[in-house]
């Protein structure tokens, strides 16, 4: 069996999903800076429909077997991105605290920075319920606080930021957790 050429495996659908996510982030942040409510519906929709796309792509990596490794690396950082600068153009905004948005990605940064040591120790991680929980609440805020105004007598700003407090609980719980399980398995009784 011949092997793949490179340009078939960086362009396989999941890969090309993630690109795409990447690819609306300044899409979301131009439409947040229209005024108005038809930009923040706008992005709130591209956030969403973005966001949906890290779903399709594990899905179509696995269903397809085209997981590769540019796909393991790119996948959780264009998550990453996608809420990181949403969060900060909200932030410019005044739709949620700055302070909030430091911790969120203090911590995304720190266990990515422990999700790289443990890879070049040859140890996976493995993501828990707590991730997967604070990885929904994050995207269903930053999407409800994108929507920003009222619509059909609901205020989406004051949902948005009650689900964002939820989002920030999650995160912060599973950061401690991956740092927990982190040290769990670095500790020397541990290690054979």
């Amino acid at each position: 069996m011949a092997e793949p050429r490179r340009n078939e495996v960086i362009l396989n659908l999941p890969n090309s999903l993630t690109f795409l996510r990447l690819l609306s982030v300044p899409f979301v942040v131009v439409c947040l800076y229209f005024p108005g409510r038809w930009g923040s519906f706008l992005a709130a929709f591209l956030f969403g429909a973005a966001f949906t796309t890290d779903f399709l792509d594990g899905f179509f990596a696995r269903k397809y077997q085209a997981v590769t490794i540019l796909g393991k690396l790119l996948d959780p950082v264009a998550d990453k991105i996608l809420v990181s600068v949403t969060l900060i153009a909200l932030v410019s905004l005044g739709r949620v605290p700055a302070w909030m948005v430091m911790l969120l990605i203090a911590r995304e940064i720190a266990v990515t920075g422990l999700r790289g040591i443990a890879a070049m120790e040859g140890l996976v991680i493995q993501a828990s319920a707590l991730g997967k929980y604070k990885t929904v609440f994050q995207a269903v805020a930053v999407a409800v606080l994108s929507l920003h105004y009222e619509y059909f007598e609901i205020d989406f700003h004051t949902v948005g930021l009650s689900l964002f407090w939820i989002a920030l609980i999650f995160t912060l719980w599973s950061g401690w957790n991956y740092f927990r399980r982190f040290r769990a398995v670095f500790s020397p009784g541990h290690r054979t």
